[in-house]
């Protein structure tokens, strides 16, 4: 009888992402944390579930809505992903509201005092009804429920309140209207007068509740009730594919179409009389898959991140200051520093401004001739597009990849689009069917070899003040030409090419990265001692698990450093090791080193082991041959590995575990790194702009 093979453990993307976001949800209640960090990391937690519902379950919805038999295992397996969700979604809601209660009343023992509408005296109340009379009048617009077949063209980003009143007239019946809270106009918190030495702060929900009286002045109403909801749309785009339309004015349709998605997710006060839910949910034409969850009295946490620091900087992170680089300081050409060896920046520690010099010295040297780069994101006000205007204006030949579809950042993407085409830039918008992911960046010189950047993230100084991104600045001729012929791919995508020193996808990556493994394998095999230790976001291509699991059957040490999504089960050989780090800093740097006896392999880039980023998104991975750029990279992914204060054990069983134990000396990676670099810099230069904290550029990457 043939033994039958057993099926390979493998967690289900989304079930995993649910196990990383209670690791978000852990940080609000741990002592150490910084009170006001740990309202931040509340707000993480909460806007991440947001973004996870209108794009993956919205993913799962549409597949388990697929008709055919063809459909149906894909259907049936999207059922059960939906229903494991939902069970968890609702195991860490309660969690959710207990670190609420907990974090809310250690902030009362500060002195701060978060007040409902039933808490405050006769003088805050004539207070409130002043701030609406002055902020709030003609902002809130009220809606009868009656009058509107379907809650189809309301924002999901929104708070919402349901309102239900009584007529002073004596009829029976009771009216329903909801409000949308104009927090875009108020912000999320209002602070209320010190009294006593005690400062006090309202949830704009209550400020409203105070004032139904005045919302609805004149309409001879009274007993208000009012309770909040919100709701989550699929954020899927309908892209048409009308060839008369270009792509822009495609993709700006489908960023609007956003609005009209389906409801998928309902959070409603679990206090909500069963009427006035009624009503509502009416409205939202939910099926049987939509999650309708009982919470808490307020909604959209994510207004945490700006939770009031009432000048308490005692209760937030002490201020980490971007360290300029020595070397890549002072008068000399930072292009010259480039071509006479390699360098390397590490956001956040080190300053984004360094990259910033190399654009806009790029832009002004009479040395350069052209300038390439791939945009993914973009900051508001970017200093790299600045630089790419002034070189095009300079009379420099500059060429721009910017990816239209990064999922919530189209409208932005599209906006700079256009001002770089205005300045004359050539802008191409990557390859059909493929993202262009990539974060790479070519300067053609007339003297002396070219140069190019490769990086672990987006060219984007606000993501460079709270992502760890490595960044290698190259003049090494057998890697510039290579990135200089990504561009030629993706302007051309048709034409064949091949590429040596870099890891390409969808070109190449996925079967290089079997290869090394392989490699590994077969000479740990021969007796030679072999190890993997990698650094990514996400980890859930099937391949890619499956060649974990065969590595260390054959006796390959593997350690791995992922923050979001793992599809390993890890087995009992004990020779696969997974950390999760969550800390002030958004871990977001891939690092791949490959270690076989006294041979090591390093490389660093921008995709992490999904299906997307090996098969449908051009991705750029770069070896590391610099000794002193290598050993940093191994540094990196030492002090993760050793982390025991932030890091927990990720075994694919969503317990989050904590590597701390009794007797261990704390270690905490991310503040040892920026002691060293501190160090290492002697910190001469001036402190530039403080941090920002975790979450104000967003955390989920779903």
């Amino acid at each position: 009888m043939v033994k039958k093979k057993q099926e390979m453990p493998y967690l289900e993307r989304d079930v995993s992402w649910m196990y990383f976001n209670r690791r978000i949800l852990q940080e609000a209640t741990r002592k150490h944390i910084p009170l006001l960090e740990r309202f931040s990391f509340l707000g993480i937690y909460s806007n991440n579930l947001d973004e996870f519902f209108r794009v993956r379950v919205a993913t799962q919805s549409r597949i388990a809505e697929c008709v055919g038999k063809a459909a149906a295992d894909e259907r049936d397996k999207a059922t059960k992903i939906i229903k494991q969700i939902n069970k968890l979604n609702s195991q860490y809601s309660l969690e959710y509201e207990h670190s609420v209660k907990i974090v809310t009343e250690e902030l009362r023992q500060e002195g701060i005092f978060l007040v409902n509408d039933k808490e405050i005296t006769d003088e805050q109340l004539q207070f409130i009804r002043q701030y609406y009379r002055d902020n709030l009048n003609g902002f809130i617009m009220p809606v009868w429920l009656s009058a509107i077949k379907m809650l189809d063209n309301e924002a999901d980003e929104s708070i919402y309140l349901g309102v239900k009143f009584r007529y002073e007239s004596g009829k029976k019946q009771a009216g329903y209207a909801y409000l949308e809270l104009p927090v875009s106009i108020a912000g999320r918190f209002v602070r209320l007068p010190d009294c006593d030495g005690k400062k006090y702060v309202m949830y704009l929900d209550d400020v409203v509740r105070c004032c139904l009286p005045l919302v609805f002045e004149g309409l001879g109403l009274n007993d208000f009730e009012a309770y909040s909801f919100k709701f989550t749309r699929d954020a899927e785009m309908e892209i048409d594919n009308d060839l008369r339309t270009g792509t822009l004015q495609k993709i700006s349709k489908g960023v609007k179409s956003r609005k009209r998605g389906q409801p998928l997710r309902v959070l409603y006060d679990a206090n909500m009389p069963k009427d006035l839910l009624q009503n509502i949910l009416k409205k939202l034409n939910l099926d049987s898959l939509d999650t309708v969850l009982a919470s808490g009295r307020y909604h959209n946490h994510k207004d945490f991140m700006k939770f009031p620091d009432f000048g308490r900087k005692d209760l937030k992170y002490p201020a980490w200051y971007p360290i300029l680089k020595k070397e890549l300081d002072g008068p000399e050409s930072i292009l010259t520093k480039i071509q006479e060896r390699d360098r390397f920046i590490h956001v956040p520690y080190h300053s984004f401004d360094s990259f910033i010099r190399v654009l806009q010295e790029a832009a002004m040297s009479p040395l350069v001739k052209s300038i390439k780069i791939t945009l993914y994101r973009l900051a508001k006000e970017s200093k790299v597009v600045k630089a790419l205007i002034g070189a095009a204006r300079n009379g420099k030949k500059v060429t721009v990849s910017i990816e239209l579809l990064a999922r919530f950042d189209e409208a932005s993407n599209i906006y700079w689009s256009k001002r770089m085409q205005e300045a004359g830039i050539n802008v191409i918008f990557g390859v059909e069917g493929l993202k262009v992911h990539s974060k790479v960046t070519h300067i053609a010189m007339a003297k002396g070899p070219d140069i190019a950047c490769i990086g672990t993230g987006n060219f984007h100084e606000g993501n460079a003040r709270t992502y760890t991104d490595c960044m290698l600045m190259t003049a090494s001729r057998r890697i510039v030409k290579e990135v200089n012929a990504v561009f030629g791919f993706i302007e051309r995508p048709y034409n064949p090419v091949t590429f040596k020193e870099l890891l390409v996808s969808p070109n190449v990556m996925r079967n290089k990265f079997v290869s090394i493994i392989n490699d590994v394998i077969r000479k740990c095999r021969e007796g030679l001692p072999a190890s993997m230790k990698i650094k990514v976001n996400h980890i859930t291509d099937r391949m890619m698990v499956k060649k974990l699991y065969e590595a260390a059957e054959a006796g390959v040490e593997i350690d791995l450093l992922v923050r979001g999504n793992c599809s390993l089960v890890v087995p009992d050989n004990g020779r696969i090791r997974i950390t999760g780090i969550i800390d002030r800093f958004l871990e977001h740097s891939r690092i791949f080193i490959f270690t076989v006896g006294n041979e090591e392999r390093v490389y660093i880039g921008s995709a992490d082991w999904m299906t997307r980023n090996l098969d449908n998104r051009v991705e750029v991975v770069t070896p590391i041959y610099d000794p002193d750029i290598k050993a940093e990279m191994k540094r990196i992914v030492e002090y993760g590995l050793r982390d025991n204060m932030q890091g927990r054990i990720v075994d694919g069983r969503g317990e989050n575990h904590f590597r701390f134990k009794e007797g261990d000396t704390p270690f905490r990676s991310q503040e040892e790194l920026y002691k060293e670099y501190h160090d290492e810099n002697e910190c001469y230069n001036e402190p530039q702009a403080e941090q920002i904290t975790p979450g104000d550029e967003g955390i989920s990457d779903v």
